[in-house]
């Protein structure tokens, strides 16, 4: 007996290598996809600007990046004697507003300087539910705990979604000619919302990248929110707070992701740093023994065979550390 539904996700071409460079930004997806993405040594920049759930607030940070806009310090905020920017998440924090500035401006170089030359640009739609701030009607990314009676939350509506990315896109292809740009609706369920709400929402940001994708050639829509809705359709796919996905439904997100964009001569690579990651983790039962010693040696010629081609300097770092408290 069949217990779930499959379906096909197509076979997305060009494909990611350890030669492409990536850039993800979104909501928290975003960061898994490229946490797994980074951890296997692929060469990505993962929510510079911290987790990032409308639209519209993701299409905003990266038009300013490329467009070198200077910060706007009408939106900046203080809270337990930080400073905090409405457009980002509470990751972009100083403790001055020269600091803040500063940090914010590294991150849009980064971003500019990323974008200009990727191949590959992943954004995670999370909800189109949005806050307005203050007289201006400002939108924010976060509200940043700040007291409710200074908003105004409201729905986006398509038409807005659709202009806003048609006019992003067109001047992204301006920088950079070639990149390929993923879309995706992330699985997490926004319950704070309600739920009737959340699926109003889902539903606008399904419609949105699906008109976005019809729209440039461009564009593609991974279905990372239909794999956990039809694949995974059981709370034993979610954590407790029935909103996150569990470490096994990442996983298994990961792999369709993989086999969709991922090209096959990649595949070996990643299993080998895969096992590296497996043998770092690995506890034994006495680190003094003779087979332990002879491991800790074989893995650390592993590091330094790969570290021609790649970082592994964490990696070993965490290996000196092993051997170190051994000693």
């Amino acid at each position: 007996m069949q217990w779930t539904v499959n379906f096909d996700i197509p076979d997305f071409q060009p494909k990611i290598d350890h030669h492409s460079q990536l850039y993800a930004i979104g909501s928290c997806f975003s960061t898994m996809i490229g946490d797994r993405l980074s951890d296997r040594k692929f060469d990505i920049v993962n929510n510079p600007f911290g987790t990032l759930f409308n639209p519209l607030s993701i299409s905003q940070v990266l038009e300013d990046a490329l467009l070198e806009m200077p910060v706007n310090t009408d939106m900046v905020l203080v809270r337990d004697s930080l400073y905090l920017h409405f457009g980002m998440h509470s990751d972009i924090s100083a403790y001055s507003k020269d600091s803040l500035e500063r940090l914010i401006h590294k991150k849009q170089h980064l971003t500019k300087t990323q974008l200009e030359q990727a191949s590959h640009l992943l954004i995670t739609f999370g909800t189109a539910w949005v806050y307005e701030y203050g007289e201006a009607n400002q939108l924010v990314a976060n509200c940043h705990k700040q007291p409710v009676g200074l908003f105004e939350k409201r729905l986006l509506n398509l038409d807005e979604i659709h202009k806003t990315y048609i006019g992003f896109f067109n001047l992204l292809r301006e920088f950079n000619p070639n990149i390929q740009v993923i879309l995706t609706v992330s699985p997490v369920r926004h319950l704070k919302d309600g739920i009737m709400e959340n699926q109003v929402s889902k539903s606008l940001l399904r419609i949105a990248c699906h008109d976005i994708a019809e729209s440039f050639d461009f564009v593609h829509y991974f279905p990372s929110y239909e794999i956990m809705m039809d694949e995974l359709r059981d709370y034993r796919f979610y954590k407790s707070d029935k909103t996150h996905p569990t470490d096994e439904a990442e996983v298994y997100i990961w792999e369709r992701f993989k086999q969709a964009w991922i090209a096959p001569a990649a595949y070996p690579m990643i299993q080998e740093i895969e096992q590296i990651r497996r043998e770092l983790a690995h506890r034994p039962f006495n680190p003094e023994s003779p087979s332990h010693l002879k491991f800790l040696e074989n893995l650390n010629k592993k590091l330094e065979r790969l570290s021609q081609f790649f970082d592994f300097s964490k990696e070993m770092d965490q290996l000196r550390k092993q051997v170190d408290f051994r000693k």
